[in-house]
Parts: C-alpha cells; sequence; structure tokens
C-alpha cells in the first residue's frame, strides 16, 4: 500500500497540475488530462474524473485506476477512455514516466499538423533537439491495443508530439512533466509565430543546437530549475485559488 502521506503529496501536486493547466490556458474542456503513479505502486495510478474542468479537479476528486482501466479506490467516477489508453501505455512500459502529461495546446496542434514538426527556431526550441518523439495519428485512441504503438513510438523520450492531435511529456515528478511541457508548448509558439511573419526561417547548425539540449538538460540544471519553478508555481496558484490541496 502506498504511504499515505506521499499519496496526499502526490493528488495535491497532480490536482495543482490541473489547475495550472487552466491558469496556462491549455484546458481542452474535459478532453486534457494528466496522470501520476501512484508512490510504489507500478499498476496504478491518478486520473481526474471524467466530465471535470480542469479547474474543478481537487486532490480529493482524483480517481485511482489500474492498468486494466478498473477503479482501484471504490469510486464511483469514470476516466477518459482515450486519456486511459495514452497514460496506462506510458506507465507500463517506462518505470521513470511518473506523471504524463497530455494537451490539445493551439500552438501544439498547429505544429502537430506540419510535416516539419518542431524546428529549433529559438533557444527554447533547441533545448528539444533530437529529443522529441512523434506518433503518427491513428484515430482517437480508445483501444488498449495501441498501447504498444505509443510506447514504440515514444522510445527513451521524454516528448512527443502527436500528429495532428497534440502534445505529450513524461517526467519523473510532476513538476518534470509540466516543466516539458511549458517549454515544448511555448517552443511551438514561437514556430507558429515566426512562420506567421512570412519571413525566411534562420536556423542554426546542428551542433549548436546539439550543444544547447545538452546544456538544458544537464541532470543539476535540470533538478534545481525544475524545483525551482514547480514552488514559484505553486506559490502563484495558491494566492489565486488553493482549493486544488483540498
Amino acid at each position: 500500500m502506498a504511504d499515505i502521506d506521499a499519496e496526499q503529496e502526490l493528488r495535491k501536486d497532480l490536482a495543482a497540475a490541473y489547475r495550472l493547466m487552466d491558469l496556462e490556458g491549455w484546458s481542452d474542456m474535459i478532453f486534457t488530462h494528466i496522470s501520476a503513479r501512484m508512490p510504489d505502486e507500478a499498476n496504478r495510478f491518478l486520473l481526474n474524473s471524467y466530465g471535470l474542468l480542469p479547474e474543478e479537479v481537487c486532490a480529493s476528486n482524483l480517481v485511482m485506476v489500474d492498468v486494466q482501466g478498473e477503479n482501484a479506490d471504490n469510486s464511483p467516477a469514470s476516466v477518459n477512455p482515450a486519456g486511459f489508453t495514452i497514460h496506462s501505455a506510458l506507465h507500463m512500459a517506462r518505470h521513470d514516466a511518473h506523471c504524463v502529461m497530455h494537451t490539445h495546446t493551439m500552438a501544439g496542434m498547429a505544429v502537430s499538423g506540419l510535416a516539419e514538426g518542431l524546428l529549433p527556431l529559438n533557444q527554447t526550441s533547441m533545448e528539444f533537439f533530437n529529443r522529441v518523439a512523434y506518433y503518427d495519428y491513428q484515430g482517437i485512441p480508445l483501444e488498449c491495443d495501441e498501447r504498444e504503438a505509443i510506447v514504440a513510438a515514444m522510445g527513451d523520450k521524454n516528448s512527443m508530439i502527436l500528429r495532428n492531435h497534440g502534445l505529450l511529456t513524461v517526467g519523473r515528478t510532476v513538476a518534470e512533466a509540466f516543466y516539458r511541457m511549458y517549454y515544448l508548448n511555448k517552443a511551438c509558439e514561437i514556430q507558429v509565430e515566426m512562420m506567421q511573419t512570412g519571413g525566411k526561417l534562420l536556423i542554426p547548425a546542428d551542433h549548436i543546437c546539439e550543444h544547447v539540449a545538452q546544456q538544458a538538460s544537464n541532470p543539476r540544471y535540470m533538478a534545481q530549475s525544475v524545483d525551482l519553478i514547480w514552488q514559484a508555481m505553486l506559490r502563484k496558484l495558491d494566492r489565486i485559488d488553493s482549493t486544488y490541496r483540498s
């Protein structure tokens, strides 16, 4: 059984991520989702109750499900079937995917429909150079037999663009998945803005892009940045509405 304090902390962080999703303008009604694996329980994870807006999610109304999609907490609530397919696939296959975040942001969906995908047009974009997976659109992922294809496409990467669909990130913590989603979406926003100018796109040499990507993925830098940003975002959220903690 998961430690009660660890579970409550996880629920608080996951609920905070849903509220921040709403504040950032990333929510798509009831159809975007974030999941987190239960502490020390590889086959169970938390997901939002299907039908709730991100702004309505709080620690106590998150639903615990197992990898078969069965409620594990005797809750009558259900979860998004497509969300379950995507999230369960990565939780089952990646031991480091403790949190999985999926969005349908405008910029993310725009770039997901471009044949060239994400381009290293800016320092932010270069962080993802050769570090983004792509998954070709197969339809709404309602069937669990699609899980193997999702896992194969993701490989060992931590960020993915689902073609003609949206964005996905994973992390060892909720904070890490949020950090990656924030900057992956920012990279997409930059690309859309640049392309709208109609000007010639300036792309640095590969070795420069790779250097930036290595700098940004330095474990020490990542750990410090992720923690500082997450604590700052929690403070911001608490000033606005702390009911996510309930």
